[in-house]
């Protein structure tokens, strides 16, 4: 274990070899998880997340980025990031070992709609930038 990095070992006393951001990312998901940061907040900034998590700012960025892929977090740029949702408790694309057919075809809609919503939230995030230049 290196000094200062208790969550560098796992849960079965291996050392954690998850990259930095990863475990940023899940420490926040459970913060959101268990409402310490509840839906509607804000998030703390960039800077006080690197001094939480003694990670460089881009880092941290990198974290916030995997959550707002998740739809936990919004952003926009010159605001603060705001709690979107808590974290749904299976995985993001993982479905049951056998499920029933209406499962399956609601399960791709709703794959399809999130892939949709992230393409629009791509798109927003271009448009916002290109008429902050204006």
């Amino acid at each position: 274990m290196t000094a200062g990095y208790p969550a560098d070992m796992g849960e079965h006393g291996r050392a954690d070899r998850r990259k930095i951001y990863v475990r940023i990312a899940d420490e926040l998901r459970k913060d959101i998880e268990t409402e310490r940061l509840a839906v509607g907040e804000t998030l703390p900034s960039i800077a006080v997340l690197s001094a939480r998590f003694d990670a460089a700012k881009a880092t941290v960025e990198r974290a916030l980025t995997v959550l707002r892929e998740e739809g936990l977090i919004q952003s926009r740029q010159g605001s603060p990031s705001i709690i979107a949702a808590k974290p749904e408790h299976a995985e993001a694309g993982d479905a049951p070992e056998e499920p029933s057919q209406e499962f399956a075809l609601l399960w791709g809609q709703l794959q399809e709609i999130r892939e949709h919503l992230r393409r629009q939230n791509l798109r927003l995030d271009e448009l916002d930038e290109r008429t902050r230049d204006r």
